[in-house]
Order: C-alpha cells, then sequence, then structure tokens
C-alpha cells in the first residue's frame, strides 16, 4: 500500500468541509493528514470573525481527533526552511505572503506535498503542491 501524507493548506480545509469532491478524496485517502501550526491559526482566526465560531471549532477539534490528523508546529528547523525558502523567493522576484512561506517551511522540512488551491506556492522551490487527487495521491 501507498503511503499519502497530504499537509493540508487553509483553503483545503474549507473546501473538505465544504463537501468539495477533491476535498473529500484527498482527505479520504490519505495515509496521513496534517495541518501545521500556521494553518491552525489561520482557521483559528477565520472562525473567530465569523458567524458559526463555536461550531467551526468543534468541527475543527473532531477532525483533529483522528488518528490520522497531525499538527506539525514550528521549530528550529522550520525556521531553517522558511529562511530557505525565503531566500529563493527573493532571489527569483516573487514574494508570497508570509504565513505562505512558513506553510511551504513546515511542508518542505517533513518531505509531505502541500494540497492547496494557492498559485503562490508554485514559486517555492523542492514543494510538491497540487489541488486534485492525481497530483497528490499515489496508486
Amino acid at each position: 500500500m501507498a503511503v499519502n501524507d497530504i499537509l493540508l493548506d487553509t483553503n483545503a480545509y474549507t473546501a473538505f468541509k465544504q463537501g468539495h469532491p477533491d476535498a473529500v478524496e484527498i482527505v479520504q485517502r490519505a495515509t496521513r493528514l496534517a495541518l501545521c501550526s500556521i494553518v491552525l491559526g489561520e482557521l483559528l482566526a477565520g472562525f473567530a470573525i465569523g458567524s458559526r465560531e463555536a461550531k467551526n471549532q468543534a468541527e475543527l477539534r473532531q477532525f483533529l481527533r483522528s488518528e490520522r490528523v497531525h499538527i506539525l508546529t514550528v521549530d528550529e528547523g522550520t525556521a531553517a526552511f522558511y529562511a530557505a525558502v525565503y531566500r529563493g523567493l527573493r532571489v527569483k522576484g516573487h514574494p508570497i505572503p508570509t504565513n505562505d512561506m512558513w506553510i511551504a517551511a513546515a511542508a518542505l522540512q517533513h518531505g509531505w506535498p502541500l494540497y492547496s488551491y494557492d498559485g503562490d506556492f508554485q514559486y517555492v522551490d523542492g514543494l510538491t503542491v497540487g489541488a486534485k487527487p492525481s497530483e497528490l495521491l499515489l496508486s
């Protein structure tokens, strides 16, 4: 059986919660899923300004209780990957939002492909990123 580890970007988690067919397939077929602490912060911030904060938080807590779901935290290693991502994007002249650089750094540090609908990640060297099952899942 192939191992399918997938790091979810904020928009990927949202697509899953909204029942987007590709998102549901990726989440169901992945061996392990992860959110990095940056994505977790973005989700909680979005919930805090929305009208369904308690419901969204409860659904997220339920999602995080799965044995297949992990939180990738930022540490010294992540910071080193962040610096490399920042340098690479600066050299290319393609800056991306700071949070996205941290998310990319976490994916690179742990060697997990990133599931995202955000085109900015295409500029990050060495990052595997996709938005469709065929781009992320092994057979």
